[in-house]
């Protein structure tokens, strides 16, 4: 009976050391049957001892009191299994504990694969992340996310005013490694009975997050033409691309569907609208054209197009709200008429520059600052600083100041330039 409760407790606490992580995991009994079902006893215990940043295996065995090379051949077996990622450092190797998202419920789903039940874990998925809203409100609070919208290029009036990494093909292009897996999320809803005829191997990673994947077996290496034609395929069968949410080293694009996408579903199962960072586009209808077919309600993934019948004489016509508007251009695809273009919003969009600094901004946003920053509770120093960044974090006057966009980014460029120094 002792050992069970043991068993139970390195669930419990791997819980809630993922739950530091920025996007968070909220206890529920079906999120530790998912964890239950993916981590074995002894690797539950190993993985809630591994830093949200990245940690030398040599130090992470000190913490665990496992020998290196023992240590190493676990770790391998979790990579394979999508649980933590790996990859060499100045010479070492290096391991940092995967997030649920985007993290190990992608990489169980971007492949195919025997060793897990897939139905029974897509069951627990649908059930954890979609059933209530807590685990979605705590990946999508704030403003700050994980993915941003791009706008298909041929949609715009003015071409010249989309910047580089705006461009879905731009960030295809310029990609030095590209890998292609299957949907995670309608690989999943297949397993549910309930996926659309959408086509599935349509996710796009690139750079190191392609060059990781595909020596672990989850993304298949890909030229870039190839890619490309993933993408205009995705076009025509109406889903929206969503990208990593930085201008710099793009790790991911999606291709993405109104009805299986987690994202999508975050905002039209539970309205929460700035789950999805917007393009600096919004579609404009040429309303004394449009006949009211209804293709563009149909192909917008986020149902931000209505039917107005207030044209007299019976005439309806379709109308986009701009502020639910993502900007993604799917509408302007599915018009056989010709109605619809893409105008640029008032007020752009801002995009973090890095990974490094959407973290971060994440982070503060969220109250998580001293768990990204401090997040070793084996050096005390770290623990006595951690305390007081979570003081500070909280208190009204800098919540006051981030809003501030100017010090905001003077903050964060302190903030990055201390982290390296403290490492």
């Amino acid at each position: 009976m002792g050992h069970i409760v043991n068993q139970e407790r390195e669930y419990r606490l791997l819980q809630q050391r993922l739950d530091q992580n920025i996007t968070g995991a909220p206890y529920s009994p079906v999120f530790i049957r998912i964890l239950q079902l993916l981590f074995s006893p002894a690797e539950a215990a190993i993985a809630r001892k591994i830093p949200l940043r990245p940690v030398a295996i040599a130090a992470l065995a000190r913490k665990t009191g496992l020998e290196p090379d023992d240590l190493r051949e676990k770790l391998l077996i979790m990579a394979e299994k999508g649980l933590v990622f790996d990859f060499e450092y100045n010479g070492q190797c290096h391991v940092v504990l995967a997030p649920v998202v985007i993290g190990f419920f992608e990489f169980v789903y971007m492949r195919s694969r025997d060793n897990l039940d897939l139905r029974e874990l897509a069951e627990l998925f649908e059930e954890y992340m979609f059933r209530d809203d807590r685990f979605a409100r705590d990946v999508f609070r704030e403003t700050t996310q994980l993915g941003r919208t791009l706008v298909r290029e041929e949609a715009l009036d003015d071409y010249s005013e989309v910047l580089d990494w705006e461009k879905a093909s731009h960030v295809i292009t310029t990609a030095e490694t590209v890998g292609i897996s299957l949907c995670a999320c309608r690989h999943k809803a297949g397993h549910l009975d309930k996926a659309c005829a959408a086509p599935l191997r349509t996710c796009l990673t690139f750079g190191n997050s392609a060059r990781i994947l595909i020596n672990k077996g989850m993304a298949e290496a890909a030229t870039v033409g190839e890619a490309m034609q993933v993408l205009e395929r995705c076009k025509q069968a109406g889903l929206a691309q969503i990208a990593d949410n930085v201008q710099h080293a793009v790790g991911f694009m999606c291709n993405c569907c109104g009805c299986c996408c987690g994202m999508f579903q975050a905002v039209r199962t539970f309205n929460i609208r700035t789950a999805i960072v917007t393009s600096n586009w919004a579609a404009k209808i040429e309303g004394s054209r449009c006949t009211g077919c209804g293709l563009c309600i149909k192909a917008c993934p986020v149902e931000a197009i209505t039917v107005d019948s207030a044209g007299g004489a019976g005439r309806s016509r379709a109308v986009c709200e701009p502020e639910l508007c993502l900007g993604c251009g799917v509408c302007y695809t599915a018009c056989k008429l010709g109605c619809i273009s893409m105008a640029s919003r008032d007020r752009r969009v801002m995009v973090p520059e890095t990974t490094f600094d959407r973290m971060v901004t994440m982070a503060i946003e969220r109250g998580k600052l001293s768990n990204f920053l401090f997040d070793d509770p084996s050096r005390l120093s770290h623990r006595a600083l951690g305390r007081i960044a979570a003081v500070i974090e909280k208190s009204a006057p800098v919540k006051a100041l981030m809003a501030v966009k100017p010090i905001r980014s003077a903050f964060l460029t302190a903030i990055a330039a201390g982290a390296n120094i403290k490492r």
